[in-house]
């Protein structure tokens, strides 16, 4: 077989083998499979069947009990026309009670996106977000302006007004520094062989155990009229203050009278033995004892002395003063 020929047949209804279905293979020759005047779907008849649709021209094909589309565009004409008609049920406007008599003036027609945004009742986006962005703006500005206000405050000392054009002071520094309370130093303090002595009293280092320098001790407090005065400086202030003494006496109890610029003070002195030493036993008897006495700013002359009354068998160490 030569190529681009298939067959005997040199015409497509000659190719097609169900030709002899359509009108055209007919007249083309074509015949069905069998030879006869029958064959598929035409039993005894070269006539195609009935049941199935010719080729038609678009518009002309019909469905059932379809109306043809002259009748169609005259219908529809009508349904128009009925529209145009009112209705009985139906009152204009200028029936009803209280409406205007007169129609108002025809509203333009609406191009694009009406006054409520699209359409017609739709909100209209773009200035919504337009005047929330201006809200927006307006509450920016008004912090800044407030925050400036502020600034404006501090720096002018008045609301609203503006600030000082003055040079600022300049504080000198003080020429004298200032005063801190000064702390409270020691009292004075003193041996007694250094005080001043009266009454058959002497410096004495026979009796070991004394604390002051070179064992000295002040001795012959034993009879009335016998006194030692301690002339005291630099009393900070007016008050009471506590006036020790190391003293010693032979195993038994002593006592003296204290004078304070020339005032007897309220209680004497007191020198039990708390050394607890046996009597007669000087060395063993070293001890020491406190008083309160009344003190002014500044010099003070305390005298101790062996009145009438007193039991006068003592030696005199040191003595100091302490704050009460």
């Amino acid at each position: 077989m030569a190529p681009g020929n298939n067959g005997a047949n040199t015409t497509p209804e000659g190719d097609d083998p169900f030709g002899y279905l359509y009108a055209d293979g007919q007249a083309a020759g074509a015949t069905p499979p069998d030879g006869g005047g029958g064959g598929y779907g035409y039993p005894n008849s070269r006539t195609p069947r009935t049941s199935y649709n010719q080729v038609r021209a678009v518009g002309e094909r019909q469905y059932g009990q379809q109306v043809p589309p002259q009748q169609q565009t005259a219908a529809y004409g009508q349904q128009t026309a009925a529209y145009g008609q009112p209705n009985a049920h139906y009152q204009a406007p200028e029936t009803v009670h209280g409406a205007p008599s007169q129609p108002g003036p025809p509203q333009a027609a609406s191009h694009g996106r009406g006054s409520g945004g699209r359409g017609s009742g739709g909100p209209n986006t773009k200035a919504l977000l337009i005047g929330a962005v201006a809200v927006v703006a307006a509450v920016v500005i008004g912090i800044g302006v407030a925050m400036l206000g502020n600034d404006t405050d501090d720096k002018g000392g008045e609301a609203g007004g503006p600030a000082s054009s003055a040079p600022a002071q300049t504080v000198e520094p003080s020429q004298e520094p200032s005063k801190q309370p000064a702390k409270p130093g020691p009292l004075p303090k003193t041996d007694a062989k250094k005080l001043t002595l009266a009454g058959g009293t002497s410096i004495s280092a026979e009796v070991p155990g004394a604390k002051a320098a070179g064992g000295q001790y002040v001795a012959g407090f034993s009879q009335p009229g016998a006194a030692l005065t301690w002339t005291v400086s630099g009393i900070p202030k007016d008050g009471q203050y506590k006036l020790h003494v190391d003293y010693g006496v032979p195993g038994k109890d002593s006592d003296a009278t204290i004078d304070v610029n020339g005032t007897k003070q309220q209680r004497p002195l007191n020198m039990k033995n708390f050394a607890q030493a046996e009597e007669g036993d000087w060395a063993k008897g070293w001890t020491n004892t406190w008083a309160i006495v009344q003190l002014t700013k500044g010099t003070n002359a305390i005298t101790i002395s062996c009145a009438e009354g007193n039991q006068c068998n003592a030696n005199f160490d040191r003595l100091w003063l302490t704050r009460s």
